[in-house]
């Protein structure tokens, strides 16, 4: 039966009420498959070319890619399906339905992304394949918050989808061309149990993880001298300690200790290296103690994005917003496009102040805005695009 699009409202109503939240935990993490079904129902009414596919061994999640037009050196316009785990008992109203209060529009997924493809689609909605000169995608991706698998997907997958990318990740409108990355490693002492009234009955790895902490607060002082950038809130790369947990109780020897944390690279640092040079320090901190280490990242990392600021996405973002082009410390999928052959500018209606919160809200005042940035960013990529192979 043929989908009639919905109008705006019905359309965020509608994504919202779909849940799709991503976790590392197993028992919180869902997949994000009827969000990808709907919009393709939507963008197939639009008359977009409808590609899902499918994440390798995740029958539940996918990614889509939707195109109109043909020919190469498109628009993407790109966000993330799945929102973060919430509390309920911390919200005001349902996080799965759409509420709206004094000019703001509340829903898990409100501001970080969905109201993003209600938006995309609202300024699509009159476009036809045969207005345009250059193709437009819309790429909706898995698990961006919980490991980019989608992302990482995509570039596996190798086949190119544009030259051009828009994502629409909560910047308040302004564009973004500059973020950090994401490294998160856990740190695991292995050691040996024993009763606590005499010591060499084992080798108690939390006071070895003591060691491992004073070795890592020193690399972060040395990282923060070593690197700075001041297009950057937060100049200095960070490492927050978020995590420690070991032995069992009082009067055991503990006999295994685990550390996790956060490392925020700036550009210009490699993910690789950072590694390399953890476990260095560490197993030279520990040399000649009778732990094992074992170092394992939690998921493969996110490298910086820096996309030039003389790249013709940059400059036309700038232009039709009015604002200088700027940097965030939160990571996005950009890095995965630029791999991908796409130069990336970040831009969405929402705030990060938002983002991951009880009671997110996107404020209404931002629909119209946006809906016309859209519109203007097709009309200069893929109604009257620049000629092929870069000249403007």
């Amino acid at each position: 039966m043929a989908v009639t699009m919905p109008s705006l409202r019905e359309m965020l109503s509608e994504l919202i009420a779909l849940p799709s939240v991503s976790s590392v935990d197993p028992a919180l993490d869902q997949g994000n498959r009827a969000v990808i079904e709907r919009l393709a129902q939507w963008l197939d009414s639009l008359g977009f070319a409808i590609d899902i596919r499918g994440l390798p061994g995740e029958p539940h999640k996918a990614n889509l890619v939707a195109t109109l037009g043909s020919g190469a050196e498109g628009l993407v316009l790109a966000g993330h399906t799945d929102t973060v785990p919430y509390d309920a008992t911390r919200w005001s109203t349902d996080p799965f339905q759409l509420t709206e209060r004094h000019g703001r529009l509340y829903g898990l997924g409100s501001s970080d992304m969905k109201s993003f493809f209600a938006l995309a689609l609202e300024a699509i909605r009159e476009l036809r394949a045969r207005d345009l000169q250059r193709p437009l995608i819309l790429l909706a991706t898995a698990d961006e918050e919980s490991g980019m698998s989608g992302a990482k997907a995509l570039v596996d997958d190798g086949r190119p989808l544009g030259r051009y990318a828009l994502i629409g990740e909560p910047t308040g409108l302004r564009p973004i061309h500059l973020h950090k990355g994401v490294m998160m490693e856990a740190v695991r002492l292995i050691g040996r149990s024993g009763h606590s009234s005499d010591p060499r009955f084992g080798v108690n790895a939390l006071e070895a993880m003591s060691a491992v902490l004073n070795e890592i607060l020193a690399w972060r002082a040395e990282l923060q001298r070593r690197y700075r950038d001041d297009r950057f809130f937060v100049p200095e790369p960070t490492l927050n300690l978020g995590h420690i947990h070991g032995g069992d109780n009082p009067n055991r020897i503990c006999a295994e200790a685990e550390l996790r944390f956060d490392l925020r690279p700036l550009p210009g640092m490699d993910i690789g290296a950072l590694r390399a040079e953890l476990r260095q320090r560490l197993e030279r901190a520990l040399a000649g103690s009778a732990v094992t280490l074992e170092i394992r990242s939690l998921f493969p990392g996110l490298p910086p994005l820096e996309t030039p600021e003389d790249s013709f996405i940059i400059e036309v973002a700038q232009e039709l917003t009015g604002a200088q082009s700027g940097a965030v410390a939160f990571g996005t999928e950009g890095p995965f496009f630029v791999a991908l052959g796409m130069e990336v500018v970040v831009l969405g209606a929402g705030d990060i102040d938002q983002a991951h919160q009880p009671d997110e809200y996107l404020a209404v005042e931002r629909i119209a805005p946006m809906i016309d940035l859209l519109q203007r960013f097709i009309h200069r990529f893929c109604l009257n695009p620049p000629a092929a192979g870069g000249a403007r």
